[in-house]
């Protein structure tokens, strides 16, 4: 039995060949495991999630020193529940509706089906009055199902993604069950303020209970509470990393790859349609076009992680972008050096730390995202206070890197604009704005945003008010 309990959808680890040609596995890289690693390991914890694919084992094992507990998933759940309700229907609603949404009755019931086996497994492997942490969207009936089956836990639930304003989210035909299903948690966290206080105004309307500022009250006695807790990243680990005399090397061998241009653009995404990639292509294209720089003077670098590729919406996303940066290069391209160079593909987080570093401006305009923290990366990296961030004023990270240069994506002349002031921006100027952003996410790092849930989550107490149950 564990006194701490991570429940999210994939486990901190990636299965991988070893040399003698068995089975093993990697911890993944990723913020959320930078952060919860120590936590687990001074609170006896276990990790519950998904390892991938449609392996029945369900056994503990343990890698890196971690215990992990495997759920498995058969080829339907993955169909209906993963790619199904979790990515065609909460994805687009939480993300502003930037797709239509698709609401169909089997993929609801996996989601329930799925969420059920999770709570199951959280309930069994928790001691008395244990602390869990449930992560993410795609398990947001656990909290409720795991307080019925275990009424002596303390849980939490972190929201990783945005959370929608009522007018969106009522389209939800399973609106009230969600809500419901938040609410078994002590604390739900959210990125933003906003996104709480969507969703307190929510369950006030929906549900009926009493609510006060960040609180709800239940009939049973236990007080919810929404709140704002932004995520961040490994802030020293990054520096470190960019530090480091490969890492440098290896910069340098990029930008003279690219022919040594002036400038360099930078964008590093999933390939999902939230990201914004096309919008910023074409709005650098034009910018080249108007003659601000040429082909010798500045290039664009977009990586696109590729991403739930067997979902339809990202393949006709996918041949958009490609048919985009190929005409863009036809038209503004010279031999041997075409204006974007698209890479669709992953890269491990050193090769990743010397893009930052290899990068003179990094462009995120997403449409829509709960933080993005490929920004705070970028920052992370830039220990000498170069370079210069043009970021999406929808992106959660805007609300602290207020230095960015911050642009609406759906404008296009506006985003054109921030390219070029990015582009004209003096050393002095450059240093200023990166200098207040480094100082921000050096401060409010990865440790920090665990260490400040889980106070809270200790923290949240039982109320005594007359409160009608309701219909």
């Amino acid at each position: 039995m564990f006194d701490l309990v991570i429940v999210a959808n994939r486990l901190p680890v990636d299965r991988i060949k070893l040399p003698d040609g068995s089975n093993g596995w990697r911890t993944s890289p990723g913020g959320l495991v930078t952060a919860i690693e120590p936590v687990m390991r001074s609170n006896h914890g276990v990790w519950i999630g998904w390892p991938g694919g449609t392996d029945g084992d369900e056994e503990l094992f343990s890698a890196d020193g971690l215990d992990l507990a495997p759920m498995s998933m058969s080829a339907e759940e993955i169909q209906l529940f993963y790619e199904g309700f979790s990515n065609g229907c909460l994805w687009p609603l939480y993300h502003d509706v930037v797709v239509k949404p698709e609401f169909h009755r089997e993929w609801w019931d996996a989601y329930v089906g799925v969420n059920q086996r999770f709570a199951e497994k959280a309930a069994s492997l928790a001691a008395e009055g244990a602390t869990v942490w449930v992560q993410d969207y795609q398990l947001q009936l656990v909290p409720q199902m795991l307080r019925t089956l275990r009424p002596d836990l303390r849980i939490g639930f972190y929201l990783h993604i945005p959370f929608p304003p009522a007018e969106l989210f009522q389209q939800l035909p399973w609106r009230r069950q969600i809500l419901e299903g938040l609410l078994g948690a002590d604390l739900v966290g959210f990125q933003l303020p906003g996104a709480a206080q969507n969703f307190v105004r929510l369950v006030r309307q929906r549900v009926g209970h009493k609510t006060h500022r960040d609180l709800v009250y239940l009939p049973d006695g236990r007080t919810v509470r929404a709140a704002a807790f932004p995520i961040s990243i490994d802030a020293k680990g990054f520096e470190d990393m960019a530090r480091d005399p490969e890492v440098e090397a290896r910069a340098d061998e990029i930008r003279e790859a690219l022919g040594s241009p002036r400038t360099v653009f930078l964008g590093v995404d999933r390939l999902d349609y939230t990201k914004g990639i096309f919008a910023r292509l074409r709005a650098f294209a034009e910018v080249m076009k108007e003659g601000h720089f040429s082909v010798e003077d500045a290039v664009f670098v977009q990586v696109a992680v590729p991403s739930r590729e067997q979902v339809e919406e990202y393949r006709i996303l996918r041949d958009e972008i490609e048919r985009l940066v190929g005409r863009i290069n036809g038209d503004l391209g010279e031999i041997g050096r075409p204006a974007i160079h698209y890479l669709h593909s992953s890269y491990p987080r050193k090769e990743m730390a010397a893009l930052y570093r290899m990068a003179d401006i990094m462009v995120v305009t997403p449409y829509r995202d709960g933080m993005n923290l490929v920004a705070k990366e970028y920052v992370a990296t830039r220990f000498e206070n170069d370079g210069a961030l043009v970021l999406s004023e929808f992106a959660g990270a805007a609300d602290e890197l207020r230095q960015a240069y911050l642009v609406n994506p759906h404008d296009i002349n506006g985003m054109k604009q921030a390219l070029r002031d990015a582009y004209d921006a003096s050393d002095k100027e450059a240093a200023k704005r990166m200098k207040a952003m480094r100082r921000t996410v050096t401060q409010n790092d990865v440790k920090a945003w665990a260490d400040s849930f889980l106070a809270a989550l200790a923290q949240v107490e039982t109320h005594a008010k007359a409160v009608r149950p309701t219909a």
